[in-house]
């Protein structure tokens, strides 16, 4: 747990759901038989920029990154990617964030029926931290930003297991986010940070397989988040794909 993981502490985690012989013994690997798209990234913060995003160009935002993420997927790695720019945290043209999980819920729920090869649902984000912190870091002489593999346990140390917020897949999950932190270890050294636990669901009951991930902070530029996405190409497809 504390080589791993931070927990929040709105939240706990015990052995029975951070085992590493569970954690490693499903399989993450995509269905070679089946037609169409098999990855989903959206975004539902979508207004997160960078330090020196333009406002106004989405391609500066996280936005950009998942359009990066997208392309290496589809043509580096032959990993079919649907990627979905729906706005979930503008309301009346003001930024608000209170309903954006419940405002993108019907709309990824509706491309998973559209699109049922899709195995994989990754919500991308970037973090927001302290001005004076700044997550970079190098990775075979490129600077880049540092990620964050994120999970929602439906759980909090006040209330316990929260029942409307069920999640059938918190153990898959868990399972995929070890197994992507394990191969950035091993890959790229230094790359991520910890994995967090948080208490709440945070829409990551859509299928086994779904990964919310954190590229870097408000304080990391746009090209540092840009030479984020390559790693996190990579490890997508040794876990999924190799």
């Amino acid at each position: 747990m504390s080589h791993f993981y931070t927990v929040d502490s709105s939240t706990m985690a015990d052995e029975g759901l951070i085992n590493a012989d569970k954690l490693m013994g499903k399989d993450m690997k995509l269905n070679p038989d089946t037609k169409g798209a098999k990855v989903l990234i959206y975004h539902t913060h979508s207004q997160e920029q960078f330090a020196d995003s333009v406002p106004g160009d989405a391609g500066t935002s996280i936005v950009g990154m998942g359009t990066y993420l997208s392309e290496l997927l589809n043509q580096k790695y032959g990993i079919s990617t649907y990627h979905h720019e729906g706005v979930y945290d503008l309301v009346n043209g003001k930024l608000d964030r209170s309903k954006a999980y419940q405002l993108a819920e019907p709309d990824v729920q509706k491309i998973l029926k559209e699109n049922p090869a899709i195995e994989v649902v990754i919500d991308l984000h970037r973090d927001g931290v302290g001005e004076n912190t700044r997550l970079v870091t190098n990775v075979n002489g490129t600077d880049m930003a540092k990620v964050m593999f994120f999970n929602g346990l439906s759980r909090t140390t006040k209330l316990g297991d929260i029942a409307y917020l069920y999640n059938p897949y918190i153990a898959d999950n868990l399972a995929f986010s070890f197994q992507m932190q394990l191969a950035a270890a091993e890959y790229y050294p230094g790359y991520t940070r910890k994995i967090y636990l948080k208490g709440y669901r945070f829409n990551m009951h859509y299928c086994p397989k779904t990964l919310l991930v954190e590229v870097g902070a408000q304080t990391n530029t746009v090209q540092e988040a840009k030479n984020a996405m390559v790693p996190l190409a990579d490890i997508l497809n040794k876990v999924l794909s190799e």
